[in-house]
């Protein structure tokens, strides 16, 4: 049997559905990291705080640098 010669069309065609596998594999990520983090929240208490205070929390953690605010919030 010959092969047939790859052209853009079926490139673009296996690109994109490379692309829907990626989309669905990074959404499953996603899902395994929360859980993830979910699980890390409840271990240490964290549960309690307001969602908005959280995201604000990490938000300016990450401005700083994880390891700076890390620095400013470890005791001396």
């Amino acid at each position: 049997m010959a092969r047939s010669k790859p052209n853009a069309r079926n490139a673009l065609k296996k690109l994109r559905e490379q692309r829907e596998e990626l989309d669905a594999q990074e959404a499953r990520l996603r899902e395994e990291a929360a859980g993830e983090l979910g699980k890390v929240l409840l271990e240490c208490g964290a549960e309690t705080i307001e969602p908005a205070q959280l995201k604000q929390l990490i938000r300016a953690s990450l401005t700083i640098g994880i390891d700076d605010a890390l620095k400013r919030l470890s005791p001396t």
